[in-house]
């Protein structure tokens, strides 16, 4: 079981800046892979960004440039920088831990609201 604590949300303007932070209560290099979601009001969830225990990453197309996924090992914490925002990033991040065979693990979610 892996528990994951995301923070960092928030209300900013179109244009902003917001640092996503997920801690896990495991040794992040111990998972295959972590990510971040997002759920936007009557949308389903989607990939927005992910990191391999290898260090590689993957983008949604819609934040590529704009958004960064990183982590801290020493740490067990994920990051997603998230620059340039816009009012459609607008919903609710979700902080992702997939174990290959064993479990996948969520995260309470943490607001990002983008006015315009």
């Amino acid at each position: 079981q892996v528990q994951l604590v995301e923070s960092g949300g928030g209300l900013v303007q179109a244009g902003g800046s917001l640092r996503l932070s997920c801690a896990a209560s495991d040794s992040i290099i111990s998972i295959d892979v972590m990510g971040w979601y997002r759920q936007a009001p009557g949308k389903q969830r989607e990939l927005v960004a992910h990191i391999t225990r290898g260090g590689m990453t993957n983008y949604v197309t819609s934040v590529k440039g704009r958004f960064t996924i990183s982590r801290d090992i020493a740490k067990n914490t994920v990051y997603l920088q998230m620059n340039s925002l816009k009012p459609e990033d607008t919903a609710l991040y979700y902080c992702n831990a997939n174990r290959w065979g064993i479990g996948v693990y969520w995260g309470q979610g943490t607001q990002v609201t983008v006015s315009s």
